[in-house]
């Protein structure tokens, strides 16, 4: 890039950036968006197909969830990166609606290209959909209606709806209902839900029927030595953030044998160094121990001896979650085990799960402490199965924050075009036109949904307007019966935020993505950087 002052070419970019500018510009970035949002539609709804992914090392993920998918597909295109970023915020805030909010975001910018050509100026377009996302969110508020502890099933049932588990779902529907309420924190009369809270397991031998809710912790760990008892009843537990081992110097240091007894010197000294470290845990009254280090070889031999079960290596999540549950300190310095420090449990227990044992932490201090072991005849179904859960519990929980639901099986979507056809019409300018090319865009999701399922998506999509025409708010589409029903009477329900968090950050994107008009991808630099001189400063 270069420009001209007095007949001198001024160089302002690197040699061989590449600059695309105004309406080629725009258009690489839309069409960039929308060939993402494309590759996701046909997983939309419950007769969505799944993607099969293959990474480098050979390793194959098959899901139907938008925002996997699009994480895993390593787009490279800034513009496509954007409605990637899209479905991972949808997940991480509501956990459903990862397609939804993709494919959203493509429609809306199908329609504003379609304007661009009519001679619509991009910021006019994003200002009436401004305009129309915040008239959405309005009419949203005025359809939803309070949820309840009956809805919340419904809720989770519908999060899991398209997953692979429909044959399961009613047991993994009341699994994560139970889960979320057990975790439910109230503040300022405000509830909230983190779902971290809840421990997920998974083990790939079984069947999807053999998932469990257990009333405590489980750990994919084992106990470090096999002479170890597997079962403690009455569990004292020292929850370690420090190592029970010979502490390595921090600086590099060499010893110098001289003469035969000093290596036999020396050895003495690590082993009763280990037992001082040993003796430490074993004067504190424990019997179980979980530490986020490494355990020493003689140091488990010891314990063993002593009848304390102890594991290692244990994830610091892990031992937050203990913390909790039991009740106990994360202890940083074995001078600190001491009994007012100690988690309690009425039985810490390794079990064989499957081919392997998993230990199991149950009648803790706090009861309100629960963990979903998800089971699967094959590793890809307990992982899909994995992810399944997570929208599911997002779901219940986001009803039980906010309190509010609304219809599913695209009737919302309807229902806020035919309201938002309505409002452009009260319009004056060239944001009347955006605003109805939103209301279009919103009749993707309904249409996607009769596409997936084989139905003719303009007859069901017609009778949909004609149902919503006449009051019938809840009106969606039942792929099963392949006709308009009403979604509340069918169960079909979703919460509020889940649409209104679509809506917002699908017209974000499109924003985000229709201000640019200049690209610039700047070439690496052919010449390494110099590394600085650091003699002169001796």
């Amino acid at each position: 890039m270069a420009g001209q002052m007095g007949g001198q070419p001024i160089i302002i970019l690197r040699k061989g950036t590449e600059r695309t500018r105004g309406e080629e510009a725009k258009r690489s970035n839309i069409m960039a968006a929308r060939a993402v949002a494309e590759a996701v539609r046909t997983t939309l709804g419950p007769r969505g197909m799944d993607k099969m992914l293959t990474d480098p090392a050979g390793q194959v993920i098959i899901t139907n969830d938008g925002a996997t998918i699009l994480d895993e597909m390593a787009i490279k295109h800034p513009a496509a990166k954007i409605v990637a970023e899209v479905a991972k915020t949808q997940d991480e805030e509501v956990g459903d609606g990862t397609t939804t909010v993709a494919v959203l975001t493509g429609e809306l910018l199908k329609g504003a290209e379609t304007l661009m050509t009519q001679g619509i100026h991009p910021t006019t377009i994003v200002s009436g959909y401004t305009l129309a996302a915040h008239k959405s969110k309005e009419i949203l508020s005025g359809i939803a209606m309070d949820s309840s502890d009956e809805h919340l099933r419904r809720i989770a049932h519908t999060a899991l709806t398209g997953k692979g588990v429909e044959f399961s779902r009613e047991k993994l529907s009341d699994l994560a209902v139970t889960a979320v309420k057990s975790i439910v924190k109230e503040e300022n009369g405000k509830k909230t839900v983190n779902i971290k809270d809840i421990s997920i397991e998974k083990r790939g031998e079984g069947s999807v029927e053999d998932s469990e809710l257990i009333a405590g912790i489980i750990l994919d760990k084992t106990k470090t030595h096999q002479s170890m008892t597997s079962r403690i009843e009455n569990a004292k537990i020292a929850i370690l953030a420090t190592p029970i081992e010979v502490r390595k110097a921090e600086t590099k240091s060499e010893i110098a044998i001289e003469a035969p007894g000093q290596t036999r010197l020396f050895l003495e000294q690590e082993e009763r160094q280990i037992r001082d470290a040993v003796d430490k845990v074993i004067k504190g009254g424990v019997n179980v121990v979980f530490c986020q280090k490494g355990v020493d070889d003689l140091a488990r031999y010891f314990l063993a001896r002593a009848g304390i079960f102890v594991t290692h290596r244990v994830k610091k999540n892990d031992l937050l979650k203990l913390s909790r549950a039991t009740g106990g300190k994360i202890i940083t310095s074995l001078d600190e085990i001491k009994p007012e420090a100690l988690g309690s449990a009425g039985l810490v227990e390794e079990r064989m799960v499957g081919n392997g044992e998993m230990i199991f932490v149950t009648g803790c201090k706090n009861p309100d402490t629960y963990s979903i072991l998800l089971r699967g005849g094959t590793e890809h179904v307990v992982t899909s199965l994995n992810r399944a859960m997570h929208d599911a519990l997002r779901a219940v929980g986001v009803a039980i924050e906010d309190g509010k639901i609304v219809a599913g099986g695209g009737s919302p979507e309807v229902e806020l075009a035919l309201r938002l056809r309505e409002y452009a019409s009260t319009m004056t300018g060239r944001e009347q036109l955006a605003v109805s090319k939103f209301a279009d865009a919103l009749e993707i999701i309904p249409k996607t949904l009769a596409e997936n399922a084989g139905l003719d998506a303009i007859d069901m999509l017609a009778e949909l307007r004609r149902q919503h025409e006449q009051g019938n708010k809840n009106s969606g589409l039942d792929v099963n019966e392949g006709k308009p029903v009403d979604m509340l009477v069918n169960e079909v329900i979703e919460p509020l935020r889940v649409k209104t968090q679509a809506i917002t950050s699908a017209t974000e994107a499109a924003s985000v993505i229709l201000r640019i008009d200049d690209v610039m991808a700047s070439a690496k630099d052919e010449r390494p950087k110099k590394k600085p001189d650091l003699s002169d400063l001796e």
